[in-house]
């Protein structure tokens, strides 16, 4: 059992930056590969970035690519995402989750989600 809580949202100009903040209680973090989706107004949740357990294998969704990082911390439980020239289109809340399976087919466990809105 994992439990997850997003930080680090808020209210940006295009083109600035934000860095969200996952913090994971438990013992079991360091297992699982970790993942951001978002969900922007009228549309379905998307998958974002993940990050394998070790840190050694990242992927991301073709429209965010060089311009978000996925990172993770395993001594401090959290994992993050650099975001950088931020589009409107990249308005929405934004997820992190957890994948025990290590597949990233799987992700089981969800934080509240923190709003991130891009103002053109």
């Amino acid at each position: 059992q994992v439990q997850l809580v997003e930080s680090g949202g808020g209210l940006v100009q295009s083109g600035g930056s934000l860095r969200l903040s996952c913090a994971a209680s438990g013992r079991t973090f360091s297992r699982y590969n970790m993942g951001w989706f978002r969900q922007a107004p009228g549309k379905e949740r998307e998958f974002v970035a993940g990050i394998s357990w070790s840190g050694g294998n990242t992927r991301y969704v073709d429209s965010v690519k060089g311009r978000f990082t996925i990172s993770r911390d395993n001594a401090k439980n959290t994992v993050y995402l650099q975001m950088n020239s931020l589009k409107p289109e990249d308005t929405a809340v934004y997820y992190c989750a957890a994948d025990p399976s290590r597949t990233f087919d799987f992700f089981g466990y969800w934080g509240q989600g923190t709003q991130v809105t891009v103002s053109s």
